[in-house]
């Protein structure tokens, strides 16, 4: 069978592109004996870079296929193991580079539907998205801004950093955090995606509150911060309250921000207890803080996310002096 399937693979591809009678061969050679082999994978990517032309058809079948291959290929099923992760990332960047979004995709869908796979994976998949944001060319750079974040590109980076499988499983890691701090600084001023800002200020937001024992923001607090986002704050005084209890953390955070104390001064007695809150250590206040002061100045999307953080850890607004 696995003779038979390499022959269709590679018969189909000849011309540079695959008619939907092939898919459908290639589906009965391929699931004849109830899954797809190492060798029948390795002749679909081989297939797949002979291609000029990738019918949503084909995507679909070279995505499904591959991803059960690679998932759920080898016990224990829905992890992936070192070697197979290894497997992949080699074979899809054999010329250095991935061919096609279904390539992407399929990358997408192993970190997205396995129970666990190895960091490595994850962050190969994460750099094809990033290379391609910062130097214009790569498999989601068909339409679009040259160096904007995309739509497309934005609905990818949120399957990655929330799923399931990879460093910080439903939880963004700090690397990742970082990464969105690097794309939001190279593409400040692009014409980027409306989600682009959400996906930053929710993403960072998630490293430094939903990790440590805090569960990651919700559907409901998702929508929650469109509309928060969406309207006028009159300050974001009050911020360092409860964020940490470093004076020098403190104190490095109101010069930067350049806001007012908090208003009312302490909490008033019958106030709701501060641990009802996420709240941010000195660690995780000072990886912020770095973050922010690297270009001096807050940016909308910084105040944003600060703005965000301060309403996720009650603060109180003020108008900054």
């Amino acid at each position: 069978m696995t003779m038979q399937f390499h022959d269709l693979a590679a018969r189909a591809a000849t011309d540079g592109r695959i008619e939907p009678d092939e898919i459908l061969a290639l589906r009965r050679a391929g699931w004849g004996d109830g899954a797809i082999d190492e060798a029948e994978a390795e002749a679909l990517i081989e297939a797949n870079a002979a291609l000029t032309e990738r019918s949503e058809e084909w995507c679909a079948f070279f995505v499904e296929a591959l991803a059960e291959f690679v998932v759920n290929g080898e016990e224990p099923r829905g992890y992936v193991s070192d070697a197979r992760a290894g497997w992949l990332i080699r074979a899809l960047d054999a010329d250095g580079r991935l061919e096609s979004q279904a390539e992407l995709e399929l990358l997408v869908e192993v970190v997205e539907r396995a129970l666990d796979t190895p960091a490595a994976l994850k962050r190969y998949a994460m750099s094809q998205i990033e290379n391609a944001v910062l130097e214009g060319d790569g498999p989601t750079r068909e339409a679009g801004p040259a160096h904007a974040v995309t739509e497309h590109e934005c609905a990818l980076l949120r399957r990655l950093i929330f799923a399931p499988g990879g460093d910080a499983p439903l939880h963004v890691s700090k690397a990742e955090a970082e990464m969105l701090f690097r794309l939001k600084d190279a593409t400040l001023y692009e014409a980027n995606a409306p989600e682009w800002e959400q996906l930053f200020v929710q993403g960072i937001a998630n490293y430094l509150l939903g990790f440590d024992g805090h569960e990651p923001l919700t559907r409901e607090r998702a929508a929650e911060l469109e509309t928060f986002m969406a309207s006028e704050c009159a300050g974001i005084g009050g911020f360092l309250g409860r964020m940490a209890s470093g004076e020098a953390v403190r104190e490095g955070f109101g010069s930067l921000l350049e806001i007012s104390p908090p208003v009312g001064g302490e909490a008033a007695a019958g106030d709701e207890d501060e641990d009802d809150y996420p709240h941010l250590d000195a660690e995780e206040t000072s990886w912020l803080h770095d973050q922010l002061e690297a270009d001096e100045d807050l940016d909308p999307l910084e105040k944003s996310l600060v703005a965000f953080i301060a309403k996720e850890t009650g603060m109180e607004f003020a108008p900054a002096a």
